[in-house]
């Protein structure tokens, strides 16, 4: 069984319909639940969060049967630290969110496919990291 991480972008793109990224977020949640079980960390759930105006409607967005609620790995707040330090030394802003490099290193440690739109922070700084994500 295939096991996917949810990128909160993807989950965002649903719930806003949004014009440009709807259409391709949905069919690789879609065929991502047709592959095996979706994972949500409570980095995502709080990212996804600021489209909703309460946890009930977020937690019918999101319902426990559709998407498995994990905590984050310890191993997963070392390796996500490592990353974002080798991201600073790269040049990369202080402003930059740390929340991503959790979410890859969630992925990375549990040997998890990500389903994301934004990948190219993964794909350096993860690069064994299986990724759904756009070419390009």
């Amino acid at each position: 069984m295939t096991v996917t991480l949810v990128d909160s972008n993807v989950l965002i793109d649903v719930a806003t319909a949004d014009p440009d990224w709807l259409g391709w977020s949905a069919a690789k949640l879609a065929a991502a639940a047709d592959a095996g079980a979706l994972v949500i960390n409570p980095l995502v759930f709080a990212e996804v969060s600021i489209a909703y105006a309460s946890i009930e409607a977020l937690d019918a967005a999101l319902p426990q049967t559709l998407y498995r609620r994990e905590s984050l790995p310890w191993e997963a707040a070392f390796l996500a630290g490592k990353a974002f330090v080798a991201y600073r030394r790269r040049g990369g802003s202080r402003s930059a969110a740390l929340p991503d490099f959790y979410i890859g290193a969630h992925a990375a440690v549990r040997s998890y496919r990500l389903l994301t739109r934004d990948a190219r922070r993964f794909r350096t700084y993860y690069p064994r990291l299986a990724l759904v994500a756009p070419e390009g």
